[in-house]
């Protein structure tokens, strides 16, 4: 038979990363531990071999409390290697939420990066036959090498093909019920070939990945750098929070890469962390996620767009992380009242405006399409099907992912974002569903009933504000906010709560937000 050569998973994508480049690092972190791709390789292979000897099998789901040690790295690795579809959850989110994801991708263990004593505590009684294996655990690695040894020819499964499941990124959902991207295979190996070409990339690159890995952005920052021969900078949550500590870290490391949400960009700016002896090294930095304001964009292109590129990049969770990209200039600047455009869409994507009037067909929804377009969300046919539609245009099958995104194409093929379609609003570099937030109100029992809405400052920034009615007279405002501290991550909380008597309805009964906008 013919003997053709081609990838067609990221199990073998790895294997040939791993031969070519042995000795090179593949993480370096700022305590100057360093680990190989040899060593990488190995550690997976213990970890590989743990798994499929426990009775781990292709498909099967895994959770990760991953806080970025090297071994949280190497487990998601290692379920690469078997068909293992893994999700990397945030230890930082409350129990309530944490419950909503395990309902729904049923996993059948859950790994921790260190001790996360009220969830373990909570799985322990709730999920008794979920396993919980601490990656740190003299147990877990004495097991790891001994399967190692046992193993004795037994390979990862060579089965698995491009369609094939590889991971599920978890975001808001309307329903309050969080909602499972699934990609596959194939979609990451596109999405690392594009990262490849469009940043080119090489093994000499050093990516940083100050993204928190639950996060979709994390996506480019593991991907794009490991599945390419070059070396990742894991970032602590705790080192990200302090501007002039995560700054020195960057420099020391002589990072080439960077990217992160707008936001984090516009702290170390304001901070004054950042100046222009900094990132001495770095030659490209891209942001993507929200908005970035235009003031603070020209202080960074003022710092730095002299001497590396500036990229502003757009995409969903449910498209593989990033669709288009666009580099700043200084023509950008010439409107201060406008966000950069996203740009030309990504090579092999293709997309569809779904007009909002006939009189406008430039004007609207954008929708998806391509080898990047994701499975789906996991165990949720409905959500899905709304989701992921049918072109309108095509005679055959051809599926497309509505972004609920609304943009419009300029004169010179430019997608220019324009809003938000419904109550989704990304903020912090997050999506956030504002029923979501709502219906973690409405789980309180002394709260009645509750309305969300997203106040913009001006036109990148904005404040969430909830509007509650309660049926206690000793809650406040404290109480309030210490309740759904309990239910909601630190970023979707809001700025302020408003305490009334009644909500303004319109006429289908439903709680007006245009009037609740107008409220002081």
């Amino acid at each position: 038979m013919p003997n053709f050569h081609y990838t067609f998973n990221l199990q073998i994508k790895f294997a040939e990363v791993v031969q070519k480049y042995p000795s090179r690092i593949a993480l370096r972190y700022p305590d100057k531990t360093e680990i190989t791709y040899q060593e990488l390789d190995v550690l997976s292979n213990k970890l590989s071999g743990f798994l499929i000897l426990n009775n781990f099998v292709k498909g099967d789901v895994v959770a990760i409390f991953n806080e970025k040690s090297p071994l949280a790295y190497v487990l998601m690795l290692a379920c690469i290697k078997n068909g293992i579809v893994y999700t990397n959850l945030d230890v930082t989110s409350p129990w309530s939420r944490v419950d909503k994801i395990i309902k729904n991708c049923k996993p059948v263990a859950v790994f921790y990066d260190k001790d996360v004593k009220q969830i373990f505590l909570e799985l322990a009684v709730q999920y008794p036959h979920i396993q919980q294996f601490h990656l740190g655990s003299a147990r877990l690695n004495e097991e790891s090498l001994l399967h190692q040894q046992k193993l004795s020819g037994l390979n990862q499964d060579s089965s698995i093909h491009g369609n094939d499941p590889l991971y599920i990124m978890f975001t808001s959902g309307s329903t309050g019920f969080p909602k499972g991207a699934v990609m596959s295979h194939n979609n990451v190996l596109n999405f690392i070939d594009w990262g490849k070409e469009t940043f080119s990339v090489t093994e000499e690159d050093i990516f940083t990945n100050a993204n928190p890995i639950y996060f979709d952005n994390s996506v480019f920052d593991f991907y794009v750098s490991i599945f390419n021969g070059a070396t990742l900078v894991p970032l602590s949550h705790d080192l990200v929070k302090q501007p002039q500590a995560l700054v020195k870290a960057i420099n020391a490391s002589n990072c080439t890469i960077w990217f992160s949400v707008p936001s984090l960009l516009v702290y170390l700016l304001t901070t004054k962390a950042l100046t222009e002896n900094d990132f001495k090294t770095v030659r490209r930095i891209s942001f993507g996620g929200e908005g970035f304001p235009k003031n603070k964009l020209k202080n960074l292109f003022d710092l730095f767009g002299h001497r590396m590129d500036l990229f502003n990049v757009y995409g969903p969770t449910e498209c593989t992380c990033i669709c288009s990209s666009y580099k700043i200039t200084k023509d950008d600047f010439e409107n201060m009242n406008e966000l950069a455009p996203l740009g030309y869409m990504a090579p092999n994507f293709g997309y569809y405006i779904i007009p909002h009037s006939d009189n406008n067909i430039n004007l609207g929804e954008l929708c998806l399409m391509g080898p990047c377009v994701g499975l789906g969300y996991y165990n949720d046919p409905e959500r899905t099907s709304v989701s992921f539609v049918q072109y309108p245009n095509a005679g055959y099958h051809q599926r497309m992912y509505k972004t609920g995104d609304l943009v419009e194409r300029a004169s010179n093929e430019y997608l220019h974002f324009k809003g938000r379609i419904d109550n989704q609003i990304k903020h912090m570099g997050y999506r956030i569903e504002l029923e979501e937030i709502e219906a973690a109100f409405s789980s309180l029992p002394a709260v009645d009933e509750a309305g969300v809405i997203y106040e913009k400052i001006n036109a990148e920034l904005g404040q969430i504000k909830a509007f509650v009615v309660v049926n206690d007279m000793d809650m406040n405002n404290e109480k309030l906010l210490k309740a759904i501290k309990t239910i909601l991550p630190p970023y979707m909380l809001p700025r302020t709560i408003k305490i009334m008597k009644v909500l303004p309805k319109n006429q289908n009964g439903k709680i007006d937000r245009n009037q609740l906008k107008t409220i002081k």
